[in-house]
């Protein structure tokens, strides 16, 4: 199968070499090289045609062909100019396929707009549409783009993703570890989580100096619904974990200073029956979210009382 067979590393160099440039590896340009994790991909996807896929990295076309050939719509995008063509070439039979050539983030805290765009008029196709995030992520953004998808209201039904191990490690941390994180409550809080494979260096060109994943991430109707408002708990654990070593009461006095009392502080945590001392990093996400709604409402309260 000749998209395949463009994704082995011989096949691979040759192609670079011929178009006279190499990868850069500060834009994250490690290429799966290992045909069976591409099809293993594929299969972990369970794509139909009532998907709409978002590829961030593009990179030959390789995967892009594969998930053009399962899903209903491919919104694929390549940042690097002198790769784009590469990828324009492998799916310029296709017709299903939108290939953007930009970067997918107008920012860390959103996607670019032609990216949203091009995805929305997609989903637009049929109400049965949603949208599955498919893609061996380049590093720099795996984070961003994560996030970003988890906080935006589009219809997403899935995430496979290859990510460093580190970023898995950190998505899937339990409390009181060393990689629990603001990200970790973040997305366990509205998702299951499941890494399915590490994957060794070896199984790229060029070969990246760390380990990686293959991570599935998919919603938790029933933990997000808990979450009253999504903008404020999101504001709330970045910066409850910005000082982590901190006791967690010291922080909420800190973040709302002038906005609540320490005695409006002692209020909020007395129903959680905390330990004196307590740092947020040992709660669960759980228990963040109702902390988070709890500070949300005594401010709210206290709001009301000034106002009078």
């Amino acid at each position: 199968m000749k998209p395949a067979e463009r994704q082995t590393r011989s096949s691979l160099m040759g192609l670079f070499e011929q178009h006279g440039f190499h990868p850069r590896t500060d834009l994250g340009q490690n290429f799966l090289i290992d045909l069976n994790l591409i099809d293993f991909i594929l299969i972990q996807a369970e794509l139909d045609q009532h998907d709409v896929v978002l590829e961030v990295g593009a990179g030959t076309g390789g995967l892009t062909t594969g998930l053009a050939g399962a899903a209903g719509a491919v919104v694929s995008v390549e940042v690097d100019h002198r790769v784009y063509p590469l990828a324009r070439e492998a799916t310029s039979h296709l017709d299903n396929v939108t290939l953007l050539n930009c970067d997918a983030l107008r920012n860390k805290n959103h996607f670019a707009h032609a990216v949203l765009e091009a995805i929305g008029v997609q989903l637009a196709v049929s109400p049965r549409r949603q949208l599955k995030l498919v893609a061996n992520l380049p590093y720099c953004i795996g984070t961003p783009v994560i996030s970003n998808l988890l906080a935006s209201e589009l219809p997403w039904a899935a995430m496979i993703v290859t990510i460093q191990w580190e970023l898995a490690e950190r998505i899937r941390a339990k409390p009181g570890s060393e990689h629990y994180s603001a990200l970790s409550v973040w997305i366990q809080s509205q998702c299951h989580v499941k890494v399915l494979r590490k994957l060794p260096p070896t199984v790229f060109w060029p070969r990246p100096g760390v380990d990686s994943a293959i991570l599935k991430i998919l919603p938790a109707p029933q933990r997000r619904e808990q979450i009253g408002d999504r903008v404020f708990f999101h504001d709330f654990v970045r910066r409850l974990f910005s000082q982590r070593r901190k006791s967690l009461r010291s922080v909420l006095v800190g973040m709302y200073r002038g906005e609540l009392s320490k005695t409006a502080i002692d209020e909020l945590l007395a129903p959680f029956a905390l330990q004196e001392g307590t740092r947020a990093e040992v709660l669960d996400s759980e228990t963040l979210v109702k902390l988070a709604a709890a500070a949300q409402q005594k401010i709210i309260e206290q709001q009301c009382k000034t106002s009078q």
